[in-house]
């Protein structure tokens, strides 16, 4: 797969570049700072050029942390970001309120997960109990409460691309989880 050919959607763009600009012409590296009474430092000093990587995808505004494997990508890659966004958007969610973990890359416990996104919803696909370091197994696309936080455990997000009846079977049983997950 080339990278000279992945276009990102519309909304994806300002969220990868909301916390740096890369002036060309100097290649220096402007941070966005938040607002403080401290002076801005001298022009004379250059910036670091540094290239942070968040550790998730999406602005986790209402605390749904989804955990996947993707070993091909920093994140997720495009086919399973559209299709978390549709799935997303029939749940009447976006990217903005979720925090897409790729545990390929950040393999995440739980106590470390509460820590980085304060979970009340963990989807997780390809990703056990067990490697969550939880207390007790939890069945896939069954929905189990446990520490305050509601758990969704399903197989990986590759076993939901397909027109076969297995694929619409898998289809209809995350569905059916996640209207009990969310109360749709």
């Amino acid at each position: 797969m080339s990278l000279d050919k992945i276009q990102l959607p519309d909304f994806l763009i300002p969220a990868l570049f909301k916390d740096t600009l890369v002036l060309t012409d100097e290649l220096k590296v402007v941070k966005a700072t938040p607002k403080t009474s401290s002076p801005p430092p001298p022009p004379s000093e250059k910036a670091p050029v540094t290239s942070p990587v968040k550790l998730f995808l999406g602005d986790n505004k209402r605390n749904i942390t989804i955990l996947l494997k993707d070993t091909e990508a920093v994140y997720l890659r495009e086919e399973w970001l559209q299709f978390l966004t549709n799935i997303l958007a029939a749940c009447k969610l976006n990217i903005g309120d979720v925090a897409i973990i790729n545990q390929a890359k950040n393999a995440l416990s739980y106590e470390l997960l509460q820590t980085a996104t304060a979970p009340q919803f963990i989807i997780g696909f390809d990703v056990t109990a067990k490697e969550m370091v939880l207390s007790t197994g939890i069945p896939p696309y069954q929905v189990q409460e446990l520490n305050g936080c509601t758990f969704l455990l399903c197989p990986p997000l590759s076993v939901m691309f397909g027109s076969t009846e297995a694929v619409k079977q898998e289809k209809t049983k995350l569905w059916t989880s996640l209207k009990k997950m969310f109360n749709l």
